[in-house]
């Protein structure tokens, strides 16, 4: 039945929240900003989500993600002794150091592997994905990687996945399946692609959308069931 696995990266595959709240505290050490609490962590998970769905929309540009979420939080903690231009470097630099899977994900992929085509679709920075691939092993696996950065387009645009349609083996939409834990950016994308949607959904949240969703899984290794 389906030929081709586009996979989201960080949130499928990899533990993105943890990456995240390693850089973000080492930042904070860095620049002598003092404790980094658990709330500091949270908050700025809700600024970066926030941030990032307002790309997704089109409303605003990646760097604009990247130093707007900062600009807010340090507003919001009343910290000035660094600007978020500086912040967002180091934290970048910092981001793939930890590159965790999700579960048994690494290996479902390599049990997946010869069987169908593997590929990696993923809005992240071009400098921080690809260290992240190299550093989980994920190049070893999969067949391919599509970075935003490099192709000029986000996810969930019709442009970004019709440059992906475009670049994998030649197949048949239905014979493509899109496995990703955001419904505006993973879901909606394969909607607008107009390929097989598979939710990621391990916190089982209600999906509120009118997206349609073809399969829905809370943990990686389900996919087996599907495929």
């Amino acid at each position: 039945m389906f030929k081709v696995l586009l996979w989201d990266m960080d949130g499928t595959l990899l533990n993105f929240l943890l990456s995240e709240k390693y850089a973000i505290r080492k930042g904070f050490e860095h620049f002598a900003l003092g404790e980094c609490s658990d709330e500091t962590v949270r908050l700025y998970s809700e600024l970066n989500l926030k941030h990032w769905k307002m790309l997704e929309r089109g409303e605003i540009t990646k760097s604009e993600v990247k130093v707007g979420r900062y600009r807010e939080l340090f507003e919001r903690l009343k910290i000035t002794s660094v600007t978020p231009e500086e912040f967002t470097a180091f934290y970048e630099k910092a981001l793939p150091e930890t590159a965790e899977y999700i579960g048994n994900a690494k290996a479902v992929l390599q049990s997946l592997k010869g069987r169908y085509k593997q590929y990696i679709v993923t809005n992240g920075t071009k400098s921080v994905q690809v260290k992240k691939l190299e550093k989980s092993g994920l190049n070893d696996i999969i067949d391919g990687a599509f970075i935003s950065d490099e192709i000029g387009y986000e996810k969930p645009s019709r442009e970004f996945f019709g440059y992906v349609l475009d670049n994998i083996i030649p197949c048949k939409r239905d014979e493509i399946l899109i496995i990703g834990d955001s419904l505006t950016s993973d879901m909606q994308g394969g909607n607008n692609a107009e390929i097989k949607c598979c939710w990621f959904n391990p916190d089982g949240e209600e999906n509120n959308t009118e997206l349609k969703i073809d399969y829905e899984i809370r943990a990686v290794d389900e996919i087996l069931n599907i495929l």
